[in-house]
């Protein structure tokens, strides 16, 4: 059993909060280090995501997001470098009593980060609609990059070769979305009738 299987404020989460203190300060400071190694990674995540980005728009693709479309708006961040709260250091170099470490972290490094990565995950999920529409266990989290047609779809040839459930699947197919709302909008009619 894990150390916090058996708490009740792990349940359906990860469980750090109850365990980082218990860590000693060489732990902390590694782990604290570790945080900053994927910068490294950032620039062939933005060219991975260009890449793909530019694979779709050569496709044809339209109404694609935007990497701005997962930026927070700047407005939205509750600190600014006049408010900007600070911690208590648990040691006298900590940077946790600078403005600019929390400001550049939690304004520019993790929106940055985490943004970047949905969007390329999201371009990502737009290129397997396009090219494969087949079903799988988790297709279905892929519904935020849903798109009118795939790839296979486009030609009627091919269609007819595809399962049931990925022909009409809503997801690569927005025929069967309009023919689903259709459908929904008759039910509330003859339901108010």
């Amino acid at each position: 059993m894990k150390a916090c299987e058996g708490s009740s404020t792990c349940s359906n989460r990860v469980c750090i909060g109850e365990n980082h203190k218990k860590l000693t300060l060489i732990q902390q400071i590694y782990g604290v280090l570790l945080i900053y190694v994927p910068i490294i990674t950032m620039p062939f995540v933005f060219f991975s995501a260009y890449i793909s980005y530019l694979h779709l728009k050569l496709m044809g693709a339209e109404n694609i997001k935007t990497l701005s479309d997962f930026l927070p708006d700047r407005k939205s961040h509750r600190y600014t470098m006049k408010t900007q709260i600070i911690m208590n250091p648990g040691y006298s170099v900590s940077p946790t009593q600078s403005k600019l470490f929390w400001i550049f972290n939690c304004t520019w490094y993790c929106p940055v980060s985490v943004a970047l990565f949905e969007w390329h995950a999201y371009l990502v999920k737009l290129v397997e609609n396009w090219w494969c529409p087949f079903t799988h266990a988790k297709k279905e989290t892929y519904k935020d990059a849903a798109i009118d047609q795939s790839f296979w779809h486009i030609y009627p040839s091919e269609v007819g070769k595809l399962t049931p459930e990925d022909r009409y699947n809503p997801i690569w197919n927005a025929e069967k979305n309009q023919q689903d709302d259709a459908g929904d909008k008759q039910e509330d009619q003859d339901q108010k009738a």
